[in-house]
């Protein structure tokens, strides 16, 4: 197989609230593809009412070559590819599994005390799903991190027991 052949998985950058359906047509066309979603009760005034959101908001990951993304790109809810240094940005097989993994995990819910972290501070994920992924944190809130995974391009929230300090 050469390099044009080779099925990768990227990102890419879909209409807002078009992240389900962009995958589910993709998907219809042969691709795979992982669109992360969580269940939430939403209220209105008349009403409550449990929807499915993405995760991460305009973002699909795909598995594709280089000679498919053009048939990729002409979707209706395809904005373009998530780039990097000027190429697609792409993630490796066993980061995305790692991902999956911690996505389909329950959060610790034990008190913890966050003195000793603080924003900016650059940390190694020490989870067995994202375990030695770094990232800085963006933000603590109560006993949660906010965690930016820049080469995954996402934010994660996490438990202090999950980082150790680099």
């Amino acid at each position: 197989m050469t390099i044009k052949e080779t099925r990768l998985w990227m990102v890419i950058y879909t209409k807002p609230k078009s992240e389900k359906k962009v995958a589910d047509r993709l998907n219809r066309k042969g691709f795979s593809t992982y669109c992360p979603t969580f269940t939430t009760l939403r209220q209105w005034s008349d009403r409550k009412k449990k929807v499915t959101l993405p995760i991460i908001p305009s973002y699909v990951f795909i598995q594709l070559n280089e000679l498919e993304r053009w048939e990729v790109i002409k979707d209706p809810g395809v904005i373009n590819f998530i780039f990097w240094e000027g190429r697609p940005a792409t993630i490796n097989e066993e980061q995305l599994n790692d991902f999956k993994k911690f996505i389909n995990n329950t959060s610790d819910t034990s008190q913890i005390k966050l003195e000793s972290l603080n924003k900016g501070d650059r940390v190694l994920l020490q989870s067995n799903t994202l375990k030695n992924q770094s990232g800085l944190i963006q933000s603590i809130k109560k006993n949660k991190l906010e965690v930016i995974l820049p080469e995954l391009n996402i934010k994660v929230t996490c438990s202090p027991n999950d980082v150790s300090t680099l």
